[in-house]
């Protein structure tokens, strides 16, 4: 184990950094959706308790949908926590790392005891200390031999990430 790894397990759990600003976007969004139904329902003159309880309803339901799962990471262990339930990976004991393509890009993670974990690899691309303890777990698991498939989705995942760090400090220092 490198001193890196043994900084991250004493260090405390990591989290999305932009979780509590995605989740008031949300909520932003669901409620200009809901003015703008009571606005119309209202200038017609139909608005009214049912209407408007649908309306709520509807703009409740655009909320849970939009609404991010906060992602946290710890010393072995990843974590994302949605309205309902959280699901759990132990990232030392991954079996298996998958990137799934479509229209939202998504990272699914499985490991020895069944947990199962499905995240937007964007989160882990926008927040290094999360991206660390993963890479950390991964690549015990990677030495330890339970980790089957998955090094290519994670080594893609690892050029994101430093990409992503590289053009922030070009950024900063105004080399764009």
């Amino acid at each position: 184990m490198t001193s890196r790894d043994d900084a991250l397990e004493t260090a405390g759990p990591a989290h999305d950094l932009r979780w509590a600003r995605d989740v008031r976007d949300a909520l932003r969004c669901a409620g200009v959706l809901l003015l703008l139904l009571l606005v119309l329902d209202w200038s017609a003159d139909r608005l009214t308790l049912r209407r408007g309880a649908l309306w709520i309803a509807l703009a409740l339901l655009l909320f849970l949908m939009i609404c991010p799962a906060r992602v946290r990471a710890g010393a072995n262990w990843l974590s994302s926590r949605s309205l309902l339930r959280e699901r759990r990976v132990r990232t030392d004991l991954l079996v298996s790392v998958r990137c799934l393509d479509g229209v939202g890009q998504r990272l699914v993670l499985r490991d020895t005891l069944g947990g199962r974990l499905e995240i937007d690899p964007d989160v882990l691309v926008r927040n290094p200390q999360l991206w660390l303890r993963v890479e950390a777990g991964a690549r015990k698991a990677t030495a330890d031999g339970t980790l089957l498939c998955g090094a290519t989705a994670l080594r893609r995942l690892s050029r994101r990430v430093d990409d992503e760090a590289a053009q922030a400090v070009f950024r900063s220092s105004g080399l764009e």
